[in-house]
């Protein structure tokens, strides 16, 4: 039996670019990637995106791009912290020209959202957070079933909210943010060695600050449930997650907050590739 919906996939991670053809259950039928090179990312990601559409069994309905923040919907530009060519950069327009396709970018933790809604470990969830650790630290925030936007389509950057007060200093601009100690980018330049490399001690702390930052977005946003992926956040795997857990045990004591869960996206390492097509079904 042949496909009969597909839509193409794009993941812009600091790290790695992704990209696959999903079809319409949420199944990866193709997928490629490439290390993020340190300049020229977009000719790098143009025929990554070009070698996985000739690859599709059918040709895709629309093309869905999660990207790191921040960005600027209103004027159709990214501008990813960790990759600094990309600052700026009219993303879904050169996608857009470059596939014939209708394209939508987001935030991809908001992405990673919508996925984990559609096909992942928060189906039939109407209200939770989700943070997403790789070379940075993404989150979202789902209320009522749709992710909240804010201003400029930016709300859910959990990966700045302070969690050392007069730390060390982030890429931001500010200090003492999650991200400053819990991305991949901020273990290696700490530790000298890859996050899968990170000792023990490291792995646990960066559960706490985690834990420690969702604390707060449950009381603000009255949630007692997050879905954590990301490639350093799955790579920590249990360790981490039970630091998350046994933080939040501690610091989310409200009655509305008490039993606040923390699970892994449902989707691993495939988060970022469905939750990619999932802003392109969204869209459609």
């Amino acid at each position: 039996m042949g496909v009969s919906v597909c839509y193409l996939a794009i993941d812009v991670g600091g790290t790695k670019l992704g990209a696959g053809i999903v079809d319409e259950h949420g199944d990866v039928l193709v997928r490629d990637r490439i290390a993020t090179p340190p300049r020229d990312v977009w000719p790098a990601l143009a025929r990554l995106a070009r070698r996985v559409l000739a690859a599709a069994p059918t040709p895709p309905v629309g093309c869905g791009v999660g990207c790191g923040g921040p960005m600027n919907p209103a004027a159709g530009t990214v501008a990813p912290l960790h990759i600094p060519s990309l600052r700026d950069f009219a993303l879904a327009a050169e996608i857009e020209a470059l596939t014939q396709l209708p394209t939508v970018v987001d935030n991809n933790a908001k992405a990673v959202a919508l996925g984990e809604m559609w096909c992942g470990a928060a189906v039939g969830e109407q209200d939770f957070a989700t943070v997403v650790i790789g070379a940075g630290v993404g989150g979202a925030i789902v209320i009522g079933g749709q992710p909240l936007d804010g201003r400029l389509g930016n709300a859910g950057h959990i990966g700045h909210m302070v969690v050392e007060p007069d730390g060390r200093p982030c890429a931001c601009g500010g200090k003492g943010c999650l991200e400053a100690y819990c991305s991949g980018t901020a273990i290696e330049a700490e530790t000298g060695r890859p996050p899968q490399r990170a000792p023990q001690a490291i792995v646990e702390r960066t559960g706490i600050f985690t834990g420690r930052a969702l604390a707060g977005v449950g009381a603000l946003c009255d949630l007692r449930l997050a879905v954590v992926g990301g490639s350093v956040a799955l790579g920590f795997g249990e360790p981490f997650f039970a630091g998350i857990q046994a933080e939040l045990e501690q610091r989310a004591r409200l009655g509305f907050t008490t039993g606040f869960r923390v699970v892994p996206v449902g989707r691993g390492q495939l988060a970022t590739l469905v939750g990619a097509a999932a802003l392109a079904r969204r869209a459609g």
